[in-house]
């Protein structure tokens, strides 16, 4: 479990495609202090620690990673927010964020509002379903409060603010029409979606 509030702007350090792929990723972390086996969500994907040094740490994505995900996009160098699993006790700064990416959401829009970025996103219609203005959604991994959400022909688009701070410590500032994220909705929504289809 995590809260969307990342903490490291790691890179991608190499790639290696096998049965699974295998990522490393540089990090500022003490890897010291990462035990193998330890969560670490990867600009929004939960992967597991299967090997580290000092100043890296390795994962490996499944074939349904790959296929759900920007995952598949990533190579060296490839800027990747990096958030550590909660621990008891820690702060719940944004809101409970799984690491299970929903979808893929694309960039449509970017403008400036005051010192904040406006970025708008398309999303497919049985996503669209579960965002909700004043709702939480993560990108990337980055736990934002939604502003507006449109239903449109084929599908909707959802719009959020990214103030200053989170532009320059994460991949959303360099965000333009055409990048895609990774997208998870609310938890609480995703349930109460799953109920309301059995009626």
């Amino acid at each position: 479990m995590f809260t969307g509030i990342v903490t490291d702007l790691g890179r991608v350090r190499a790639v290696e495609r096998r049965g699974d792929t295998r990522f490393s990723f540089e990090t500022a972390y003490d890897t010291g202090a990462i035990a193998l086996g330890a969560s670490i969500a990867c600009s929004g994907v939960c992967l597991t620690v299967v090997d580290k040094g000092p100043g890296w740490f390795a994962a490996e994505a499944s074939a349904e990673t790959l296929a759900t995900t920007t995952v598949t996009d990533w190579g060296p160098g490839t800027p990747v927010n990096l958030e550590r699993a909660l621990k008891l006790g820690d702060e719940l700064g944004g809101h409970f964020v799984s690491g299970h990416v929903d979808g893929v959401a694309e960039a449509l829009d970017r403008r400036e509002e005051g010192d904040s970025l406006r970025l708008a996103f398309a999303a497919p219609a049985a996503l669209l379903r579960c965002i909700a203005p004043k709702g939480s959604v993560a990108l990337d991994g980055v736990s934002l409060t939604v502003n507006e959400v449109r239903d449109e022909a084929g599908g909707g688009r959802f719009e959020v603010n990214i103030i200053a701070h989170t532009a320059q410590i994460t991949t959303l500032g360099a965000c333009r029409p055409g990048t895609c994220v990774n997208l998870e909705i609310d938890v609480l929504a995703r349930y109460v979606q799953r109920l309301l289809s059995k009626e």
